[in-house]
């Protein structure tokens, strides 16, 4: 069977058009994914009100809580993404947290909510697994650095837009002290916002249902267990690569997501601006500029790339850190707002700068039998870090180092920083080893 499987002839790869319909729709859901999880952080101050909790639980749940449930169930869903149909999967994902979402709506006690926002967490972690997978299997390694950029675009945009339209979303519905649903009931106007946001995902589930599955370039393990048993050996053998690749482009995500919280808190509680305006003003950066910032980066790693340059994922990660630490360590501790926005101009470019890089890395530096497990585990550590550890971190200094919800300023510069400094160092360890892997790669690539 080995030998049969060795000398099959490889499947030519799919229209360019479908391969990037498929990215489209998958981009589309990742943006709906963003909006979802932070309609979240943008309530921060009802949910605080309405369950009588201080920033540091809020965090617990906003972050780490959704962060935790979000990552461990994406592993196992990164075995499935490489063993079954993944277009049904991502599917299934989407329609689970926008219903998630909405249920955040419905929420009577701390308990409940919590329950669904972990669900969110739950049927989020579907999307970015099954999509790595396919497009591994849809474009060639000389169109991946692009197409995972077009994706990964779905980050600040999706970030952006959340903070844009879920401003105004608070601001339509806050004008209706409560609403009254059909089954449901009377909501505040803060629960109505979960049910604005959440339900439309259900008819991208319906549009995503109408793409076909790739055809698998390499088929998966028939071994049970063989999948998980080479996905560890794999990432044993070349820890160094994907740990330098993997945590320091999770330090610089520490700094998107502390600023998509914690920024707009900055806006709101140091320069009294509502809560619309803020998101408004944080979300047009980040979505504007975060989208140039990983359209421009992703051209640069396959510039490098093309030109010999085997570790241009982390030289790009490298130079975004550099460049956003002066910046970090100031826009949040001006006096004023219009200057703060000007100094997180370049915050916003660069957060994302690196992401179609290090999402193109991760696919054409793993194996194609255990490429949705490995990005699984990518994306745990990731959002482990970055969505656990940066709102929490920013949190506990407001409140039991500066004792201040106005000192939130302070906790973003110094949480920001700190994580970039790290990043650069981090990445400039890496680039040997990453070097050496993606010489391996390639020479498989080229035997296959």
């Amino acid at each position: 069977m080995s030998a049969t499987l060795a000398n099959a002839p490889v499947d030519p790869w799919p229209p360019a058009t479908r391969a990037w319909t498929m990215i489209g729709v998958m981009t589309l859901a990742y943006i709906l994914s963003f909006v979802d999880r932070m309609i979240f952080g943008l309530l921060i101050t009802p949910i605080r009100t309405e369950f009588a909790i201080n920033d540091t639980v809020f965090s617990l749940l906003y972050g780490l809580g959704f962060a935790f449930f979000y990552t461990v169930v994406g592993v196992p869903l990164g075995w499935i993404a490489d063993r079954y149909n993944r277009r049904n999967l991502a599917v299934l994902g989407i329609a689970a947290w926008s219903i998630m979402t909405a249920a955040c709506g419905l929420a009577k006690s701390f308990g409940q909510l919590a329950f669904a926002r972990i669900a969110v967490g739950v049927g989020e972690a579907t999307l970015t697994p099954a999509t790595y997978s396919m497009a591994g299997d849809s474009f060639p390694p000389h169109k991946l650095g692009r197409a995972m950029s077009v994706f990964v675009i779905g980050w600040p945009l999706g970030i952006g837009l959340a903070l844009i339209i879920g401003g105004l979303v608070i601001q339509f519905v806050a004008d209706t002290p409560s609403y009254t649903l059909p089954l449901v009931g009377e909501l505040k106007s803060w629960q109505m916002c979960f049910f604005v946001v959440g339900l439309p995902g259900l008819l991208i589930a319906a549009l995503a249902m109408l793409l076909p599955e790739p055809v698998r370039r390499s088929p998966p393990s028939p071994r049970r267990g063989g999948a998980g048993a080479s996905t560890f050996a794999h990432l044993r053998t070349h820890w160094q690569a994907y740990t330098s690749l993997t945590v320091g482009y999770s330090m610089i995500s520490v700094v998107m997501n502390t600023y998509h919280l914690w920024g707009v808190q900055v806006f709101v509680r140091v320069h009294e601006l509502p809560v619309s305006k803020a998101g408004l003003m944080v979300g047009s950066v980040i979505a504007i500029l975060g989208t140039i910032g990983i359209l421009c980066g992703g051209w640069l790693n396959d510039r490098l790339r093309s030109t010999g340059h085997q570790d241009a994922a982390l030289k790009v990660g490298i130079l975004a850190a550099l460049c956003m630490i002066p910046f970090a360590a100031t826009a949040t501790l001006v006096d004023s707002a219009r200057l703060a926005l000007l100094l997180m101009l370049p915050i916003g470019f660069f957060t994302s700068f690196g992401f179609g890089a290090s999402g193109a890395a991760i696919v054409m530096l793993t194996p194609p039998q255990i490429r949705g497990t490995v990005s699984a585990v990518y994306l745990f550590v990731l959002n482990m870090v970055a969505m656990g550890l940066g709102p929490l971190l920013t949190a506990l200094m407001n409140d039991h180092v500066f004792h201040s919800d106005l000192a939130v300023g302070k906790s973003v510069a110094v949480v920001a920083t700190v994580a970039l400094v790290f990043s650069a160092l981090l990445l400039a360890w890496g680039r040997r080893h990453f070097r050496a892997l993606s010489e391996i790669s390639q020479q498989e690539a080229f035997a296959i």
